[in-house]
């Protein structure tokens, strides 16, 4: 019987995928060359995408001409993280499953190398998402992929004194961020999904996307610069 082969899940910040400043061409180069030098050794991987700037950007000029709801917010997000989830798609077409996952919670059969995921519904960010996905397939850990490197006790562009971690619990990552899911809001990882990750007993990596050689060391195993919660 062939060995099953490993389906790794990353949690795609929709600011690396598209930033502020537009597209950036050698990451997306480079992140799709490390997807597939990492398919040919036999791996899997699930992309759930992020909004990012994007979302951002539609939900906070559409704060600026009326008030929204929190349904409002969430809804201009998914759509972003759906627009930027079939951009991957595109990239990855000949891997990929020719369709784009939104429900997390529903398991499909995909005998594609990469499976790209966008939003769901409003309450749930796709950080949740991967999480729910890793549950679903049977994976170990979601590899969270931001411009952030490390997750620190507090914000270290305002303190200098703010303290990082390399290794962290669910316990005191949690009590750092919180339970309460706010659209918009830009954690290193979902305080919601925090709380579903623990309880599926699943570890999360807070990685700086943009560094693809980190990137490669923490699918392989390796040591690397960022943080894992578990």
């Amino acid at each position: 019987m062939p060995k099953k082969k490993e389906i790794i899940v990353l949690s795609l910040g929709g600011s690396l995928i598209v930033p502020k400043s537009g597209f950036d061409l050698n990451f997306l180069k480079g992140f799709k060359k490390l997807i597939l030098d990492f398919v040919k050794t036999g791996r899997r991987f699930i992309i759930v995408c992020g909004g990012g700037a994007t979302a951002r950007a539609y939900q906070s000029s559409a704060r600026s001409l009326g008030k929204l709801t929190a349904n409002d917010i969430d809804w201009l997000g998914i759509h972003a993280t759906r627009l930027n989830a079939h951009f991957m798609r595109a990239i990855f077409r000949k891997l990929a499953h020719p369709s784009v996952i939104k429900n997390p919670t529903k398991k499909i059969k995909w005998r594609e190398e990469i499976l790209i995921g966008a939003g769901w519904k409003p309450g749930w960010s796709t950080d949740y998402d991967a999480v729910k996905s890793a549950k679903l397939y049977g994976a170990k850990k979601v590899i969270n992929l931001s411009n952030i490197e490390y997750v620190y006790d507090k914000d270290p562009r305002k303190f200098r004194d703010a303290k990082k971690f390399t290794k962290m619990s669910w316990a005191r990552y949690r009590g750092i961020v919180g339970n309460k899911w706010e659209p918009g809001a830009n954690w290193p990882f979902d305080p919601v999904a925090s709380a579903e990750a623990e309880k599926a007993g699943l570890e999360v990596i807070v990685i700086n996307g943009v560094d693809l050689e980190e990137v490669k060391k923490a699918v392989l195993g390796k040591d690397f610069n960022g943080t894992i919660i578990k």
